[in-house]
């Protein structure tokens, strides 16, 4: 007969995100885990694989959260540039912010920890960056059909620069005591909406 779990794989999962996310892939420990978790060693291991195992579902679960406040910001009805800029602000406010700022992006995070050398981290990376590329452009081309974006703007240039502005604000918020230095460059690139 087999035993029932004593524990709340999903309550486990989300506080093995909050180590990751803390402390990036290699300074996590196993002892880490299971001093966090609360849970032994071999139910860790036998709900969610190796320490590996655990941080890409851990990434996973980050990864659809994120997605799914995207989603809602980005396909709203109604006018479709206020909600770019909107993200866009809200990156710059989180990439400043004290509370927020710490800990950055865990999907940045892992690109600069693991990317290079860790191709299911990179896939998952990647999918995360389309998926916001994705609904960044979905909505400059719904803002262009509305006649908000001036004629002439490439709504897929624009999601990507986007893209790579929203990813830097996030490392250069991390280590950035100056929070003007994130703000001034979002707002510089706004005006590319103007």
């Amino acid at each position: 007969m087999s035993r029932t779990k004593e524990f709340d794989p999903d309550a486990a999962l989300q506080s093995a995100l909050e180590l990751f996310w803390e402390r990036g892939y290699e300074a996590t420990s196993m002892a880490d885990l299971v001093d966090r978790l609360g849970i032994g060693r071999a139910s860790i291991y036998a709900t969610f694989g190796n320490k590996h195992e655990l941080y890409l579902k851990a990434l996973d679960r980050y990864g659809e959260s994120h997605s799914a406040l995207l989603f809602r910001e980005l396909s709203g009805p109604g006018p479709a540039l206020p909600a770019v800029r909107a993200v866009v602000h809200r990156f710059a406010t989180d990439s400043t912010a004290e509370k927020t700022r710490r800990n950055g992006c865990f999907v940045t995070n892992t690109a600069a920890e693991l990317g290079a050398r860790d191709t299911a981290a990179a896939r998952r990376v990647e999918q995360s960056w389309e998926q916001l590329e994705t609904l960044l452009h979905s909505a400059l081309v719904r803002a262009g059909a509305q006649g908000e974006l001036p004629p002439g703007r490439d709504p897929r240039a624009l999601a990507r620069m986007f893209l790579v502005l929203m990813q830097g604000m996030r490392v250069t918020g991390r280590a950035c005591e100056d929070p003007a230095r994130v703000r001034e460059a979002a707002e510089a690139a706004l005006t590319l909406l103007d």
